[in-house]
C-alpha cells in the first residue's frame, strides 16, 4: 500500500510539471489532423485516423514500398508556444512493437522537419522525447543545420518510414509539453 501511494504521488507530481497540448478523447475532431501518405510522391502506402472505442488517436495503416514509396504520416498544425522551463515532448502511447518518428516545424512552410524516433511496445507507455535532440531532416536525408530550436511549435506529425512492407497501428492518448 505504502508503494502504491509513493507511486501515485510522483505520477501527480510529473503530470502537474507537465502542459497537455493534445488529449485524444471521444469528444476529439479527428478532422484537425491530416492524413499524408506517400502517394504524394507515387507510392501506394494507405493510412487513417479514427478514434478508437475509447477515445484514443487510432493511426494505423499498411506502408508499401512500391512506386519507391514508404510512409505513412499525421500531421496537426498549431501554434504551441515554447518556454525555456519546457525541454521535453512526452508522449502517452500505445503502439505495435514498431519504430515510429515525432516531427515537428517551427514553421508549417519550412521544407525540413525536425525529427526524433521513438521505439513502441504492445503496452501503454509514457515516453518522453528532448525537444534539444530533435535533428533536422529532408526526405529522410539528415541536414547539417542546428537542432530544432524554435520558439513555437507550428506543425506536428507523426510518421512510420521503416523502409520495410508492414501493416501498424499507433494509438495516442494525449501529447504534453515538460
Amino acid at each position: 500500500m505504502k508503494y502504491l501511494l509513493l507511486l501515485l504521488t510522483v505520477s501527480l507530481f510529473n503530470k502537474s510539471n507537465m502542459d497537455e497540448i493534445y488529449n485524444f478523447s471521444i469528444d476529439t475532431n479527428v478532422k484537425e489532423w491530416r492524413v499524408v501518405n506517400d502517394g504524394v510522391m507515387g507510392g501506394v502506402s494507405s493510412s487513417s485516423l479514427r478514434l478508437s472505442a475509447a477515445g484514443h488517436g487510432q493511426f494505423s495503416g499498411h506502408v508499401s514500398l512500391a512506386n519507391n514509396g514508404g510512409f505513412a504520416s499525421m500531421h496537426w498544425n498549431k501554434s504551441i508556444p515554447l518556454t525555456q522551463e519546457k525541454k521535453y515532448i512526452v508522449l502517452r502511447v500505445k503502439g505495435d512493437g514498431k519504430s515510429y518518428e515525432l516531427r515537428l516545424k517551427g514553421a508549417v512552410s519550412q521544407s525540413e522537419s525536425y525529427v526524433h524516433p521513438f521505439a513502441t511496445s504492445t503496452e501503454w507507455e509514457t515516453i518522453k522525447l528532448p525537444i534539444a535532440a530533435f535533428y533536422p531532416q529532408f526526405r529522410g536525408r539528415k541536414l547539417d543545420i542546428l537542432n530544432f530550436n524554435f520558439e513555437s511549435i507550428e506543425q506536428l506529425s507523426f510518421l512510420i518510414a521503416n523502409k520495410q512492407e508492414e501493416d501498424f497501428e499507433l494509438l495516442i492518448d494525449w501529447i504534453g509539453l515538460e
